[in-house]
């Protein structure tokens, strides 16, 4: 069996010692053994899903009816039908009610098509209070369907440390308390994986879901899913980053997810028709060896490809938002990492079969501060946002630390989006004199101090010193600094980069008005996975008017939705397109792909799908989770507010970083003469137009999604797509 490959001797001696696996086992305490029947999958689905509660070990299996798959399709949707039966619209995210739900979808598993080997995690969230859909791939999501269930959901909070073993090969469910496995996720996936192996070869058959340390310390923590590298002989991680998945995880006191299953084969899912499947997927595959390396780079460079792109049209975040670019930004441009860090000639794919290979990882990394000091690591990554959260979002343009950030944000399990936009809204409170060295504990948290900000993690991982206020999150920070350190609320809200109690992702949206809806009206708060219109909108001018914005703000974010019903990859359909892309009708689909993507629902389901159809399946669930929203006390236009950083510039030196272009601005489109005001007057008439621009957006878009002027489902829309369910009508009626 492998031999902790990411230590070095002297530390792999060290980190086992006390965890000797088969003295572990010794310990191991069963709490409940549960059999079950196991029957092959039908057409992507297993028509039943598993339920746990480890509160009381209860363990069940559940009917997946006709009218789920029809109404709710797989993946997120299952989350969120079986969210919404478990919880009331006062449950709280650490009620033992709440759950966790993970569910791959109908696709999820195939290996014939790039990226199928998506999960979907469903909770209540800590940071937002409301429903939370994170998209994450690894190999626990397909190996928990080929052990047999659609969907696993975990409900109620245990005393104890818990381990919950899936056995797909003998059929079982096991639940045991925690015997002493390791805390954080590399050590505890290398030691999950080789305490349930039978050798080596069967490594590749185990998928682990874990968090970490600063998971139990903050309402910021992710879920981390194992997949085996088989080049490289060891456990590698993806993650569930948004919304604090991994808190609520922790919260209920599971350690660790194992599944374990004979063997990946060649049609696991049992697909109504596979040459289909295989026909589009080699042509995918063509595509990818013919024109990554001309396009993006993704075997490369992986997502980090765009790093400068972003850069180069004032998009890369910078000092919290602020700036779009910075002159220090070439020091962290993707080629370094694909020349320097990036090992290359490996099949870094997180499941079998994808042609994409973006899991990009920087072998014998060697760890500078923290616990693992002195350690030689593999850093998963890093990913573009990674990449700009860590490094220019903070002011950080230097590699190594930005590496040594993500790698123990992945292991303490700390999403690097979130984290990202926390410190640079920390550092520049710091900056503006809002918090100071007294209140800090000593650590200066300027723009750019690379250890003072890996610093703050390690104490958010200890559980201590102001480490503890960043894992609160922007949100509740903002309220924080206002009432204890008399910090102006306005400003607070102003620079905070949250909606709906979510960091904003790595994008600077003030000049694509497209992208600011796309972040500020998700269901979620604002993730780039519903909609990435930057290029259509600022740069291509593709979506000129309101209506043009509403259309793309409808189509984008079903369409990528509806990777998340069916547990697949958003970044395979447009990082590579065509060589002919450019003559299709509506090139910015990538209306290959959208057909490639029919013919393997068609080959797996048998079930026939043109593009409306497809649309209408997640128009379906959207709706759905914004009227689950609605439920809880959210999802109306009060909660689509942006803070005005997304807009706009917020202070004099911001303005003053762009005054051509905003001057020419106020000339040209609003025709006022900026000669003669004050930036701050200037800074006022951009604000209000920009603004009143969004609310038109916000009445546009509502309008083109069958929504009220306040954001609610009209009842006669949910009848039009076929989702006007008793318990939906129930919640809108009054708000109609």
């Amino acid at each position: 069996m492998q031999d902790y490959a990411f230590l070095t001797e002297t530390n792999r001696k060290q980190y086992i010692m006390g965890h000797n696996l088969s003295e572990l086992k010794t310990k191991q305490k069963t709490l409940k053994s549960w059999s079950y029947v196991w029957h092959p999958i039908e057409r992507g689905y297993n028509n039943r899903t598993l339920y746990i509660n480890v509160g009381t070990c209860e363990i069940k299996e559940k009917p997946v009816s006709q009218q789920m798959k029809d109404k709710f399709v797989g993946g997120k949707g299952f989350g969120l039908r079986l969210l919404w039966d478990a919880t009331t619209p006062t449950t709280k995210w650490n009620d033992p009610e709440n759950e966790i739900i993970i569910s791959p979808g109908p696709i999820g598993g195939i290996t014939q098509y790039s990226g199928a080997g998506k999960s979907l995690v469903v909770t209540l969230s800590p940071q937002t209070d409301s429903v939370m859909d994170s998209n994450v791939g690894g190999f626990f999501g397909p190996f928990l369907k080929f052990s047999g269930f659609d969907a696993i959901e975990l409900q109620g909070k245990s005393e104890k440390e818990l381990i919950i073993f899936i056995d797909g090969v003998n059929h079982k469910i096991e639940i045991f308390e925690d015997p002493g496995f390791a805390v954080d996720s590399h050590i505890m996936g290398e030691e999950l994986t080789e305490y349930f192996a039978e050798d080596e070869k069967d490594a590749k058959n185990i998928g682990i879901v874990s968090s970490g340390a600063a998971a139990e310390h903050s309402l910021i923590g992710m879920l981390n899913f194992t997949f085996w590298d088989n080049k490289r002989k060891m456990v590698r991680l993806k993650q569930a980053g948004r919304g604090g998945t991994g808190t609520v995880f922790r919260n209920k006191k599971i350690k660790a997810i194992v599944a374990k299953i004979p063997g990946v084969q060649g049609n696991l899912n049992n697909v109504v028709d596979l040459e289909k499947i295989m026909t589009v997927g080699r042509d995918y595959a063509g595509e990818m060896r013919d024109l990554d390396d001309k396009q993006n780079q993704m075997k490369k460079k992986g997502t980090a490809n765009i790093v400068n792109v972003m850069s180069d049209y004032d998009l890369l975040p910078t000092h919290n938002f602020k700036y779009g670019t910075h002159k220090d930004a070439i020091k962290i441009h993707s080629d370094l990492l694909r020349d320097k860090w990036f090992t290359l000639g490996i099949n870094d794919g997180c499941w079998i079969g994808c042609a994409m290979q973006c899991a990009k990882g920087a072998d014998e990394f060697e760890l500078k501060t923290g616990p693992y000091k002195g350690t030689k690591v593999i850093v998963d990554g890093p990913e573009y946002e990674s990449a700009a959260g860590l490094g220019s979002n903070c002011g950080i343009f230097d590699y190594e630390p930005i590496l040594e950030t993500n790698f123990y944000c992945d292991t303490y399990g700390i999403c690097t989006i979130t984290w990202g936009t926390i410190v640079a809204f920390i550092m520049e409170c710091y900056e503006n004199g809002i918090i100071n060295k007294e209140i800090t504990g000593g650590l200066e948290l300027n723009f750019g101090n690379s250890d003072a900000s890996l610093e703050l993690i390690h104490q958010l991982a200890r559980g201590e010193g102001f480490g503890v206020i960043a894992g609160l999150g922007v949100r509740k920070m903002k309220q924080l600094f206002a009432e204890k350190y008399g910090a102006d609320p306005k400003f607070l809200q102003d620079i905070g980069m949250e909606n709906k109690g979510l960091e904003y992702s790595q994008y600077v949206s003030k000049e694509s008005l497209a992208q600011q809806g796309g972040y500020a009206m998700t269901n979620k708060g604002p993730q780039h996975d519903e909609a990435w219109l930057i290029f259509m909108d600022m740069v291509n001018n593709q979506i000129p008017t309101f209506d043009y914005k509403a259309n793309a703000l409808h189509w984008f974010p079903m369409f990528r939705t509806w990777f998340g019903l069916q547990g697949l990859c958003k970044i395979v359909w447009n990082d590579v397109t065509p060589a002919d892309n450019k003559l299709e009708k509506e090139p910015h689909k990538i209306p290959k792909h959208v057909r490639n993507y029919l013919a393997v629902y068609e080959g797996v389901t048998g079930i026939k799908l043109d593009e409306e159809g497809l649309i209408r399946q997640s128009e379906r669930v959207y709706n759905f989770q914004r009227i689950f929203n609605i439920r809880r006390g959210y999802g109306l236009r009060q909660h689509d507010a942006q803070p005005y950083r997304a807009a706009g510039p917020v202070t004099v030196e911001e303005y003053l970083s762009r005054e051509e272009r905003y001057d020419k601005q106020l000339k040209e489109i609003l025709n006022i003469d900026p000669q003669g005001k004050s930036v701050e007057e200037k800074m006022a008439i951009l604000r209000k137009h920009r603004e009143d621009q969004y609310e038109k957006l916000l009445d546009a878009v509502y309008e083109r999604r069958g929504w009220t002027k306040n954001g609610v489902p009209k009842i006669e829309h949910l009848k039009n797509i076929g989702m006007d369910l008793p318990e939906l009508i129930e919640v809108i009626k009054p708000l109609q």
